[in-house]
């Protein structure tokens, strides 16, 4: 794997440097002082993954994701002296297309080695062989997200589930936590699957639906269960589908299908995009039967959906992907 290193300080670039270089059958592609160089540098010759720092003079970090996100895309790590204190342009750059964020390393970092692992398994690039099983006898993971008129379409897909139905299912819709056991009980009555709202630790299981609960976001972790965070603040909404659609990219090694659904804005979108480059099958709803063409529509803009189907062949569709694994 070829991978940039854009950095405006010498020793986090020597640092940089030989922590790649004990990566087998990785190298360094080249070395960006600034975000102008690194807009320029990549459109000439596009990484696999450029380990992206914060704050630089001429452009930073964000700008430099933003423009080269458009430009010649691909993967984006950002890299900075603390991911904490500057968590607002950790998260900006992540809207724009960054997978993650990292600390950085004084010394050689196992954390970083860590990260460039898993995105190197995320977009085909990983040195190791592939194994044919997933860990832990992972089920098969459907992560569906919605907003305006997404009750009806929600109802209509799950209801055509059998109660054999092969995979896991996470839920995002945009909804107030006062009114999600509401919904949850009415979302019950509609499939013969169990639906639950997701707390803290649980953990995905086949033929079970699992669904946002809190106005905070939902997020996959590592151990592959399900957990709230507050960060980003300045999602326009909470819980976002974007952030929990990422975070099953980042952190899910089974097979997934990403579903998105009718709704204003364009939340999602960038998540079902990642999901559709990282081996996902991706749906998005088609414009005459959406109550609110705009979440999808954005989909569609990115190229984030490998299916454009009516809410009636959603099902499916989904059901023949899931099938074919």
């Amino acid at each position: 794997m070829r991978i940039a290193i854009v950095n405006d300080m010498g020793m986090a670039v020597e640092v940089l440097r030989r922590t790649i270089a004990n990566i087998p059958d990785y190298d360094v592609a080249w070395v960006a002082y600034d975000g102008v160089e690194a807009v320029t540098k990549c459109a000439i010759d596009t990484p696999d993954l450029i380990l992206m720092d914060v704050l630089m003079p001429n452009m930073d970090g964000v700008e430099a994701t933003k423009h080269i996100m458009n430009q010649s895309p691909c993967a984006i790590m950002m890299v900075t002296a603390s991911v904490n204190r500057y968590a607002g342009k950790v998260f900006e750059a992540m809207d724009y297309g960054a997978i993650d964020a990292i600390n950085t390393p004084i010394e050689g970092s196992t954390g970083l080695l860590k990260k460039i692992s898993t995105i190197a398994k995320l977009i085909g690039k990983s040195s190791r062989p592939k194994i044919a099983n997933t860990p832990n006898n992972l089920p098969l993971l459907m992560a569906i997200g919605a907003s305006t008129g997404g009750p009806q379409a929600l109802a209509r897909i799950i209801s055509q589930f059998p109660s054999n139905f092969p995979a896991a299912i996470v839920i995002v819709q945009h909804l107030d936590a006062q009114f999600t056991p509401s919904f949850a009980a009415w979302l019950n009555e509609q499939t013969p699957l169990s639906v639950q709202i997701a707390n803290p630790g649980s953990k995905l299981e086949t033929g079970k639906i699992f669904l946002a609960g809190k106005n905070q976001h939902l997020v996959l972790r590592l151990n592959f269960t399900l957990d709230y965070v507050q960060e980003p603040l300045a999602c326009s909404y909470h819980p976002s589908i974007d952030v929990f659609f990422k975070s099953a990219v980042q952190n899910w090694t089974g097979k997934g299908v990403g579903v998105l659904l009718t709704g204003m804005g364009r939340d999602g979108a960038q998540g079902l995009k990642m999901m559709r480059d990282a081996g996902w099958h991706t749906v998005a709803q088609d414009r005459r039967t959406c109550v609110v063409y705009g979440m999808p529509k954005a989909a569609a803009e990115l190229n984030a959906a490998v299916e454009i189907l009516p809410v009636e062949a959603i099902a499916s569709a989904c059901m023949k992907s899931l099938s074919a694994w």
